[in-house]
């Protein structure tokens, strides 16, 4: 259920996105072009979109430098989020954060569980804010991006959205850094 006023006005944000992925390139990255897809379809534009090898220094290079970045206001990871032998990215991300957004896990799995059952378990699945940009770290498939966006993230991203979103925080931090 979605609580979007149909007249207030839309605000695009610049959004990132990072595949962590050994194997994937461009061509063959329908994960991180499922977001980059959902992402242009809602209105919001494309800041920047990496492949990185689930490397825990590399992923946090790329972080760090949008986190930095005031044009970058939201960064979705895909990839690394499970319990493979390189799986790392909530080990990469959450040193980042200023704040965890327990939530987002947690309601990302709670909606998961709907689709994979009891798989869903094995999401690590995670969110936080770091120097006023938001960022979202799902699993790697397809699937999980496209739930992770439909379901959790659009409307989170949407300040329309009531009670809350991200967007008027988002907005608020880079008007104090300005």
């Amino acid at each position: 259920m979605s609580h979007t006023p149909a007249r207030a006005e839309f605000i695009p944000l610049n959004i990132a996105v990072l595949t962590v992925s050994d194997t994937r390139t461009l061509e063959t990255d329908t994960s991180g072009q499922a977001l980059v897809d959902r992402l242009e379809a809602a209105g919001h534009k494309l800041g920047a979109r990496e492949i990185v090898i689930d490397d825990v220094y590399q992923m946090r290079a790329v972080a760090s430098k949008w986190i930095a970045d005031p044009e970058i206001h939201v960064v979705i990871s895909t990839g690394g989020t499970g319990f493979a032998g390189r799986d790392s990215t909530p080990e990469a991300m959450a040193p980042l954060f200023d704040k965890t957004i327990e939530g987002f896990g947690e309601y990302f799995r709670q909606v998961s569980a709907g689709q994979i059952g009891t798989s869903t378990i094995q999401s690590r699945a995670l969110g936080g804010l770091a120097n006023g940009t938001v960022l979202f770290c799902l699993p790697g498939s397809t699937g999980a991006c496209r739930t992770g966006w439909d379901d959790v993230i659009a409307e989170q991203l949407d300040h329309r959205h009531k009670p809350c979103n991200f967007v008027s925080m988002i907005l608020k931090h880079r008007q104090e850094q300005a």
